[in-house]
């Protein structure tokens, strides 16, 4: 099949592998503009223009979508099918519909839950037991078309944002090899999603990373595993401010939520609002390097 692929992070990446050793004809590849990165502002390229270029493919990068330069290159390259996962651009209806199969996407949600920004991230913070891939056509309004395939997997309990980020990258690239040969042969199943049932998944901001002690043990766990890399889960304690990687189960205990209960191997022991403490086991004060809570404490002893 005659592909245009439009990706741009790591997530996208598996998809356009499995594209390319699949056999499929890739037209060209769409991504977002190069971003400066560091503080030496060097110009970097996005993962999914690093494998497109690795493989000879020709990359675009418009700024636009709605100007007309991205339609004259789609009704140049002349694809029978637009893929898109993660590109990160709003595409107009116009190039969605120009390709004889449409437009599809690999969306790292069960549809109809979590359309939108961030769905890895708040599967993570609502502690959902499962996720997975869903397949959908693309329509004018975001994430609401019908969907074509599923695959499911269940969310590890102490499985971070990375971890699952890689791991549904691969089950998308897998759910979309799967769709293909039904879209060709005229089997895929079109499912419209339940109205009814729609989350949003909003994007992240730093004002979701302070922890409030008096919640449940378990939801600060979850804004902890759900935050990383960015902007993630912070705390100030004994005057310093830490970002948060690591958290493990505490014990039972009367103490006000936000007391330190214990410092040492076992890492920063905190009273949660449940009744439970819960521990810090890996750290980044501000202005040094992440590391185990215990590695921190041999330099930096806290008062409980």
């Amino acid at each position: 099949m005659r592909i245009l692929f439009m990706g741009t992070p790591d997530f996208a990446v598996a998809s356009l592998k499995r594209l390319v050793e699949d056999g499929h004809e890739i037209c060209g590849v769409f991504t977002q503009p190069d971003k400066p990165k560091n503080r030496g502002h060097k110009m970097q390229f996005p993962p999914v223009k690093e494998y497109a270029l690795e493989q000879g493919l020709t990359v675009y990068q418009p700024l636009k979508m709605r100007d007309g330069e991205a339609f004259s290159i789609v009704q140049e390259l002349n694809p029978e099918l637009i893929v898109v996962a993660a590109y990160g651009k709003i595409l107009p209806e116009d190039i969605l519909n120009y390709p004889k199969y449409g437009s599809i996407n690999v969306h790292s949600s069960l549809l109809p839950k979590y359309r939108g920004a961030a769905p890895i991230n708040w599967a993570i913070l609502n502690d959902e037991k499962e996720t997975g891939v869903s397949i959908m056509y693309m329509v004018k309004e975001l994430d609401a078309g019908d969907v074509l395939h599923v695959l499911k997997t269940e969310i590890g309990a102490e499985e971070d944002l990375p971890s699952l980020w890689s791991r549904l990258s691969d089950l998308g690239a897998q759910a979309l090899a799967e769709t293909l040969p039904m879209l060709e042969d005229g089997t895929a199943v079109r499912t419209p999603q339940d109205e009814s049932q729609v989350t949003y998944a909003s994007m992240l901001s730093r004002e979701m990373s302070p922890i409030d002690w008096n919640k449940p043990a378990r939801a600060i766990d979850c804004q902890v595993r759900g935050l990383i890399p960015w902007p993630c889960a912070t705390a100030e304690i004994a005057g310093t401010r830490f970002k948060v990687y690591r958290t493990a189960p505490g014990q039972a205990t009367d103490k006000a939520p936000g007391t330190v209960l214990s410092a040492g191997k076992k890492g920063i022991e905190v009273a949660c609002g449940n009744g439970e403490s819960l521990y810090i086991t890996e750290l980044q004060a501000e202005g040094g390097k992440r590391m185990a809570a215990s590695a921190y404490l041999l330099g930096h002893p806290i008062e409980v």
